[in-house]
């Protein structure tokens, strides 16, 4: 850890690591020269067996190949659309896209097609790359609602036929491009309840991910198992592009079964495995169930809030490691602070590390932006490198989100010690964190009050043993109105939007709590919930 004496919640930047400006080609062109014959990637299957497998020499050759079919394809700064799971082909449309110098728009695979559409049109994505079936899902009907009349309808190609996904490989050269070039748009919901894209260059993906696996000790060789979903940073950018840069194995879970997963950790032995708090908890469990033995696990890592005293302890009776957090958000590309593996006692289970490698940063007051004191509860801001581009095509978010002099404000509060440590003690912003992913309640909102029979709506988090926190929403009925029933909100969500942002809790209110300037105190919906005082 650093040996730190802070006489302000601000610590600067430490150069503890390698610092280079490189693309991702680079990256993999160094490590196919370096280790050829190591082992890349390789695919673990729904039953927890190992499918296909690259070594490093075969994914460049066969990323090269996917390169040079893009850019057949589609000119330089294109965005093409990717909506699929955890698949191989992921990965080398990710590499290949950077070797064309193309931009990957990420979409989350459980999107309706009304929230697939509004990211092709606000992207401007001129293709969409789709797996045939997600979870029992079809992608296709999906993604020819959403993209109907949109450029992106050109090209609709699935990734799983490699005769179209690779066609016109002959006639296509790759493309030399630069290390801040924007490689990956990645959507996040805003409080506005419209989703916000991140534009995230090559630098900041490669550098970060390399620092935060260096901090962990990632060796050449060791096997790292990635269940996080390829389209959030956790996936794409820490899991794929750490690894890559440490010349290390991924281990890609296509369908997290956690017995299936726990018997091909007992079975292959990676010496990292990640997974948010409700993946870790579900792999103990089903680790206890069978009996399994995965105590060979050397690491594991779990990104978003602090971790429970009671999961790490059931994490280190289970696996022989304690679990390290890594915390910071899509537009960070994506860490800020994380733990180290010398870590004991409540730095693991109340804080969330120190500041990573080559940025600042700081706690600010939320009202004057100044620094705060040591253990002084403010705004998490970070500086550096590894900052997003800013939003695509909304100067006014990225004004908001990045101010004048530089600092990224996350929306999240918290405190730092002299020593460094940041904890997180609450959010500016009122985001719902539902097992490791992020939910705004403005965008459910939004979407609720089109229902005839709601005339006010409030939505907020609210605790829960599995996930963390779950969606509650509370309501007001329009006058002269028959209340509908529970199921009938939920389809009528559920056509409109993703199955984690449906509320799990339905709560009919008379009046609201009220600020005095008349806004709904959420907070307060959300303590009486949990007191069990609103039915």
């Amino acid at each position: 850890m650093y040996e730190l004496e802070l006489s302000e919640a601000y610590c600067p930047a430490q150069a503890d690591t390698d610092y280079r400006e490189r693309t991702i080609e680079e990256v993999v062109r160094e490590q196919a020269e370096t280790r050829p014959d190591r082992k890349a990637l390789r695919e673990l299957l729904a039953d927890g067996s190992v499918g296909r497998e690259w070594t490093y020499a075969e994914l460049l050759h066969d990323a090269e190949r996917c390169g040079r079919a893009l850019a057949a394809r589609h000119p330089a700064g294109t965005r093409i659309a990717l909506m699929a799971g955890n698949c191989p082909e992921w990965v080398l449309i990710q590499l290949g896209a950077a070797m064309a110098g193309l931009t990957i728009v990420t979409v989350n695979p459980s999107f309706t097609p009304r929230e697939v559409r509004y990211v092709l049109e606000q992207s401007g994505s001129a293709a969409v790359y789709y797996q045939p079936h997600v979870r029992g899902s079809a992608l296709r009907p999906i993604v020819d609602e959403a993209s109907a009349g949109l450029a992106a309808a050109e090209y609709v190609i699935d990734v799983e036929d490699h005769g179209d996904l690779f066609a016109g490989e002959g006639d296509g050269e790759l493309r030399e491009t630069k290390p801040l070039d924007i490689c990956m748009i990645q959507y996040t919901s805003g409080t506005t309840g419209f989703p916000k894209g991140v534009l995230l260059h090559q630098h900041g993906l490669v550098q970060s991910n390399y620092d935060v696996f260096a901090r962990w000790n990632l060796r050449p060789g060791a096997q790292v198992l990635c269940p996080f979903p390829l389209f959030h940073t956790a996936g794409s950018a820490v899991c794929v592009l750490g690894c890559l840069t440490h010349g290390a194995t991924i281990l890609l879970v296509t369908l997290f079964d956690p017995a299936a997963v726990v018997s091909a950790i007992a079975r292959e032995k990676p010496e990292v495995v990640g997974g948010v708090s409700t993946m870790i908890f579900a792999m103990i469990e089903a680790a206890k169930a069978t009996g399994t033995d995965v105590r060979g696990v050397e690491t594991i890592v779990s990104g978003g809030a602090m971790v429970a005293p009671e999961l790490n302890r059931a994490a280190q009776e289970t696996f022989g490691v304690p679990i390290l957090i890594v915390y910071g958000q899509t537009e960070t590309s994506p860490a800020i602070t994380a733990a180290w593996p010398s870590d004991q006692g409540a730095d693991l289970t109340e804080t969330i590390g120190q500041p990573c490698s080559h940025m600042e940063v700081s706690i600010r007051h939320p009202s004057e932006n100044a620094v705060c004191g040591p253990d002084e509860q403010g705004e998490i801001c970070m500086r550096g490198f590894n900052m997003m581009a800013g939003y695509n095509d909304n100067p006014k978010a990225t004004a908001e989100t990045i101010d004048a002099d530089g600092w990224l404000h996350t929306g999240d509060l918290g405190t730092m010690d002299s020593r460094g440590y940041v904890k997180i003690t609450g959010r500016v912003k009122e985001m719902i964190i539902r097992g490791g992913e992020n939910l705004f309640p403005a965008e459910i909102e939004a979407v609720l009050l089109e229902h005839p029979a709601i005339a006010e709506v409030a939505v907020a988090g609210v605790p829960d043993e599995k996930w963390g926190e779950i969606v509650a929403c509370f309501m007001r009925l329009q006058e002269g109105v028959d209340r509908p029933e529970d199921g009938e909100l939920r389809s009528f969500i559920r056509e409109r939007l993703s199955p984690q942002k449906t509320p799990a809790h339905w709560v009919w209110m008379k009046d609201f709590p009220l600020t005095g300037s008349g806004k709904i105190q959420k907070f307060v919906l959300a303590e009486s919930f949990a007191k069990g005082e609103l039915a």
